[in-house]
């Protein structure tokens, strides 16, 4: 899956009224027996244990009781294995050498029907570079296929901005809204304004624009432009750091939800 998104996350937000969740686990990759799972949420600014489990012949389990809708995070040590939205229901996991996909409650359904529509558009962008190394290995005229495959790059990520703009905008007010505009903007090299995000923005509610990583973020991404405007110095202090971030993870404890595990 996909090497974007994902470093994502882990943000709690929202109340709901308290509830329990069961998430039943199941993974086909052997090198995953025996590991020691981590169910993590963020929790005052730092990334917490919620719960731990082992794989054992395949399978593995969380139980426990929610008092608010939460994004979260299933780590192996320090690693990010996949996302998940922790609500009240029954959780269903799946792990396998291809994907990771997360089902059975309203929130991980919707979740992961966007990673898997999202993805297709990433693999579609990643063949054309399959094609164009085909073409040079034919010996085709590579000023035309570049003209061909520019404008096909262009249709998929106008498509992929849709994607996550209308994804963003009806999650506005639950977890997923904040929770994907961290996962995509996180793949960026620094906090920076981009056309899709000038589109949620202008449509925002109060809800989503006051959640702590959309603010710290877009104040962030106007510094840095202000920065590269000239309009702001910055300080010798911060070193090559745009900013001190407070709230939201580092990027290093953000997960990747359709990475590729290291002891795969």
């Amino acid at each position: 899956m996909n090497r974007v998104i994902y470093a994502f996350f882990t943000l709690s937000v929202l109340a709901s009224c308290a509830g329990s969740y069961n998430i039943q686990g199941t993974s086909n990759v052997s090198n995953l027996d025996g590991q020691m799972l981590y169910l993590k949420v963020l929790q005052n600014q730092d990334l917490s244990n919620v719960d731990s489990c082992d794989i054992i012949h395949g399978r593995f389990t969380f139980t426990g009781t929610v008092d608010s809708v939460k994004m979260a995070s299933i780590y192996i040590n320090d690693e990010s294995v996949l996302p998940l939205v922790l609500e009240n229901g029954d959780i269903t996991i799946q792990i396998t050498q291809t994907q990771q996909v997360v089902s059975g409650t309203p929130l991980n359904d919707k979740l992961f029907t966007f990673i898997r529509s999202y993805d297709q558009l990433q693999n579609q962008q990643m063949e054309l570079v399959h094609k164009h190394d085909r073409a040079i290995m034919d010996g085709s005229d590579m000023e035309q296929v570049s003209r061909q495959l520019n404008e096909e790059y262009i249709q998929i990520n106008e498509k992929l901005d849709k994607l996550i703009t209308s994804f963003i905008v009806e999650n506005f007010d639950n977890v997923l809204g904040p929770g994907v505009f961290m996962m995509v903007t996180n793949n960026y090299p620094y906090p920076m304004f981009s056309p899709w995000i000038d589109d949620v923005m202008s449509k925002a509610t109060p809800t989503f624009k006051n959640d702590s990583y959309v603010k710290w973020y877009m104040e962030t991404a106007e510094r840095v432009q202000n920065i590269q405007n000239g309009m702001e110095t910055l300080p010798p202090s911060q070193g090559t750091h745009m900013t001190n971030a407070p709230a939201p993870p580092t990027p290093n404890q953000l997960a990747h939800p359709t990475g590729k595990q290291k002891n795969q």
